[in-house]
């Protein structure tokens, strides 16, 4: 009884409606409004309302009731109760919610989200000691008095250890006092000397005056190191670079730097040097920085040179004394002398580089006999530098790294091949010959050797999650795994299933299955992953049905090849043409299934005028011929050839395209169309929505979001909702159409594609790569920062990525490049100077280039309105066309558009093209659309979508030429 009188309430129940309990447990249920109803038909016993308000029951007594009064009839008398005395009652209390989902209300301003912290996991250069593996002794007391140049004294601190001294007044003074002192002391006697000379010669010699002028440099330098340092507060600089504090003795800090000055010269910067040369500092966990360029001596050479013409023969002496001592160890292999003793040979130098005359003997190696994983940097020329003493020296350390080899001291000949002989490959090898794998590995990855064989080194070393990071961070799993093979079968299997793994966590189901694929063994298991695939449809779906069909696939998926085949529409844009060159070179399984697929294939290359064009015509020609050969022979003998069908464009060169001509329903505030032929849709708060072509709702994920970020593949998204700085990140699989939460950051920008895994970001630091796989935000790879400042969106494609940085020069004026990166491994192919950049009227391109818009000014000459699009890195001439108050370009990879009004002046008109050009190749026309929302376009797979937020998107092909798709956003099914 209970259940079915709170059904009645329920369903009657209103705003405003009360119900409350009787004293004898019945339930007094009044209603919002008053109701005529019959009394034989009343869900219960009808209460009635009086003239001045009460309620009554039928054969209740009481015409004087009052508002808020209640006369009940009950055993032939009346009883009369307050109605507010009486317990009220909730009827959804009595509500059943199992089976129910509960949506809790949240707030229409959105709520700012904590951001996560980044952890860093970026890859560290290894830093391998082989000297201190060989567990060689000190250095003898005989071949460190040889080598040193200067004797150190061990109870003596070095000079940047010592307690700076309180200055004294006039300590500048004094300063420049003993600065003229030794000068007048050693020119004397050197103006005697030439003079003297000049007077016996009747002439002055070329060495007296090479002596004066290389005197009179030093004088120069000297009086204006003292003046500096009277600016400064320090007196001249030591050769290790630390300051003498003002008020110290000025007398030995002077003589110590000139001493030091005439033994290794004085340095300065080369040109450039305070530029940045990005990429190989990331790896050590920083970000990626300048790589300063070798600083040279200034003066040095000139009097090493001069001293070799007038003690030429003393130097050259000391030199083969040094010479003969060491090859002698060698001989005698004492090794342990000899390897300490011995100078580095270097195999080369860079273009640019140049080298200088010094007199020093080679400093003695006090480390440990261990390759070093970072390569050195040029050195001086000596008298041991020329051909004869470099061949001698060369094989001297091979028969020393041959020997020590046979000995089994492996890190020691492993040092002679990688720091004597800078032949680090080949160091690698013998480590690797031994079962150093580690060091082999670490020395690879440090001397910046071949991505493919740091990858096996690290694999084979039982690495394996860094060996996958590495592979991935530089694109190499295919080359690696080729060259595994020949080494280790097993371990190259290995290796193409955990490649195969990380294809699959990342979202490229296909790519998974095409890394299996050539090992025989491995292929049931790409069953899963290519059947995943095919769900994804479009030119994806055609290539995985070729190998499920390989794999013996039952009727549906053959009967699916031959709707694919037999399906109308653009080639490329149904697979069609990539089904028919997929067959040609995977046959299926089943003879008479290959049969039929053949004969269907063929047909629809004649159809099609053959396979799309994305192959070289001999190529196209070959594969139809095989699809021939297997084809029915009637049907085969009765085809004509394919003939290609020439591209149409419009007599001005750009095709015109115009979009919806009413708003839609909902908001646009990112879209891609999808490979399939679906278009993503990201409405903000109302979430996203995956429509078909002609705007019908597929699926909706209630995930707020206005950005999207897809794979290279197409098997995944990340979906962005921003909140200033602060983004909400989202997975989305679209494969199977599963939302997973990932992680909430702070960035300034973010990219519009990754590759599956990296998700490039910026912050205040620079660039910083995310891994999009891990739990949490975790930066992989940095780039800038330091005093390199991003300055604009970063442009990113499958092959490589361009922005605008913003660093300074050396005199503190501001300098504008435009860098371009190579993906995946991030190595910088480019730095370009920008003149009069404007951040608001140019898009930085992939590929390295960038757009800039050249607007008509506001106060200019009223005939000349046009707009100038034209490539600031490029050497054609600028494109002139006429827009009516344009904007700002936009761009996605190395695509582009420029939103202006339409002549009507009620629309936009987007002026779109692509590449190294500067010419449009589209229009696309958004009718009625307010120019103050700008448009947006994305360049995914084949296609360039464009969208209004007006809720209208319209999607050509790559080129412009074709119409994909044209729909309103209404969120109807």
């Amino acid at each position: 009884m209970r259940d079915e009188a709170t059904a009645r309430v329920l369903e009657l129940w209103t705003v405003g409606a009360d119900l409350r309990r009787l004293p004898d447990g019945r339930w007094l249920f009044t209603l919002a409004a008053p109701v005529e109803v019959r009394a034989d038909r009343a869900p219960g016993l009808p209460v009635l309302r009086t003239a001045a308000g009460g309620s009554v029951t039928l054969g209740a007594d009481a015409p004087d009731l009052t508002a808020g009064q209640l006369a009940l009839a009950a055993g032939g008398s009346t009883t009369t109760l307050a109605v507010a005395a009486l317990a009220p009652l909730d009827p959804a209390e009595r509500l059943d919610l199992t089976g129910l989902t509960v949506h809790r209300p949240r707030p229409l301003g959105p709520a700012v989200p904590e951001a996560a912290p980044v952890a860093e996991a970026l890859p560290e250069r290894p830093h391998p000691d082989l000297r201190a593996a060989a567990r060689i002794a000190p250095p003898s007391e005989r071949a460190r008095r040889l080598t040193a140049e200067r004797p150190e004294r061990p109870d003596r601190r070095p000079r940047s250890a010592r307690q700076p001294r309180q200055p004294r007044r006039g300590g500048h003074r004094r300063a420049r006092v003993v600065a003229a002192i030794p000068v007048i002391i050693l020119l004397l006697p050197l103006l005697w000397v030439v003079l003297t000379s000049a007077a016996s010669a009747q002439r002055l010699p070329s060495w007296g005056l090479g002596l004066l002028v290389a005197f009179a440099v030093v004088c120069v330098r000297s009086w204006r190191a003292a003046r500096a340092a009277e600016v400064a507060g320090t007196v001249p600089a030591a050769a290790d670079g630390a300051s003498a504090p003002v008020g110290a003795r000025p007398g030995r800090p002077l003589f110590a730097s000139l001493r030091a000055w005439l033994r290794s010269g004085w340095v300065l910067p080369a040109a450039g040097s305070a530029q940045a040369a990005s990429g190989a500092t990331a790896a050590d966990g920083a970000s990626a920085a300048a790589r300063a360029k070798p600083r040279r001596p200034l003066f040095a050479p000139l009097l090493a040179r001069l001293t070799m013409r007038t003690a030429g023969g003393l130097v050259r002496g000391r030199q083969a004394r040094y010479l003969r001592e060491l090859t002698r160890a060698f001989e005698q292999h004492q090794f342990e002398d000899a390897l300490r003793d011995a100078i580095r040979l270097s195999g080369g130098r860079a273009a640019g580089e140049e080298s200088w005359l010094t007199l020093g003997l080679p400093r003695r190696h006090a480390g440990e006999l261990r390759a070093t994983p970072r390569a050195h940097g040029p050195g001086g020329t000596s008298v041991l530098s020329g051909p004869d003493v470099h061949q001698h020296l060369a094989a001297l350390y091979r028969g020393a790294a041959e020997q020590l080899e046979r000995s089994g001291r492996i890190d020691e000949a492993a040092y002679v091949l990688a720091d004597l002989l800078d032949a680090p490959a080949e160091a690698v090898g013998l480590l690797a010959r031994h079962g150093r794998l580690t060091a082999a590995a670490e020395l690879a990855e440090g001397r910046g050797l071949a991505a493919d064989l740091v990858v096996r080194l690290w694999w084979r070393a039982g690495e394996r999650t860094r060996a996958v990071r590495t592979a991935h961070r530089t694109g190499v799993f295919a080359r690696a795994v080729e060259l595994l093979s020949a080494e280790d079968p097993d371990a190259a299997r290995e290796l193409r299933s955990a490649w195969a793994e990380d294809r699959r966590a990342s979202g490229d189901r296909l790519g998974a299955a095409e890394a299996l694929w050539p090992d025989p063994a491995l292929r049931p298991s790409a069953a899963a992953d290519l059947s995943a695939a095919v769900a994804l449809g479009g030119p994806t779906r055609s290539r995985a049905l070729p190998y499920l069909l390989a794999l013996g696939a039952g009727d549906a998926t053959r009967a699916l090849a031959l709707a694919v085949l037999d399906s109308t529409g653009d080639p490329a844009h149904t697979g069609r043409s990539v089904l028919a060159a997929g067959l040609a070179q995977l046959p299926a399984a089943e003879p008479a299934v290959d049969r039929e697929l053949a004969t269907a294939a063929a047909r629809a290359v004649v159809r099609d005028g053959g396979l799309g064009g994305t192959l070289p015509e001999r190529e196209e020609r070959a594969r139809h011929q095989r699809l021939l050969g297997r084809a029915d022979p009637l049907v085969a003998a009765d085809l004509a050839k394919p003939r290609r069908r020439p591209a149409t464009r419009g007599a001005s060169g750009a095709v015109g395209h115009t979009a919806a001509d009413r708003p839609g329903t909902l908001p646009v505030l990112d879209a891609a169309l999808l490979v399939s032929g679906s278009v993503l849709v990201a409405c903000g708060q109302a979430g996203v929505r995956l429509l078909t072509p002609d705007g019908r709702t597929k699926a909706h994920w209630d995930v707020p979001a206005d950005q999207l970020v897809l794979a290279d593949h197409g098997g995944s998204a990340l979906l962005v909702a921003s909140y200033g700085q602060t983004r909400e990140v989202s997975r989305l699989d679209l494969a199977t159409r599963t939302v997973r939460p990932w992680t909430t950051l702070r960035a300034s920008r973010m990219a519009r594609s990754y590759d599956g895994r990296h998700l490039i970001t910026a912050d205040g630091d620079g660039i910083v790569v995310l891994d999009a796989l891990a739990s949490g935000p975790t930066a992989v790879w940095r780039e800038l920062g330091r005093e390199e400042r991003l300055v604009s969106d970063v442009a990113r494609s499958a092959d490589g990525c361009a922005a605008v940085v913003a660093s300074a020069l050396p005199d503190g004026s501001p300098l504008l490049e435009l860098w371009h990166w190579e993906l995946p491994g991030w190595q910088l192919r480019s730095r370009q100077r920008l003149e009069g950049y404007q951040p608001l009227q140019s898009v930085p391109l992939a590929a390295g280039g960038l757009l800039a818009a050249e607007l008509p000014e506001a106060d200019g000459p009223s005939d000349d309105d046009s707009t100038v699009l034209r490539l600031v890195t490029g050497t054609g001439p600028g494109h002139r066309l006429a827009a009516a108050e344009p904007s700002g370009p936009i761009g996605d990879g190395d695509h582009w558009a420029l939103p202006a009004l339409d002549a009507a002046g009620t629309g936009i008109l987007l002026h779109a093209g692509s590449g190294p050009s500067a010419v449009p190749a589209a229009t696309v026309h958004f009718p009625g659309a307010d120019l103050r929302h700008a448009p947006g376009l994305r360049q995914h797979a084949d296609a360039v979508t464009y969208w209004h937020r007006s809720g209208r998107i319209l999607a050509t092909s790559t080129d412009g030429t074709t119409l994909r798709a044209s729909l309103r956003v209404t969120g109807t099914r």
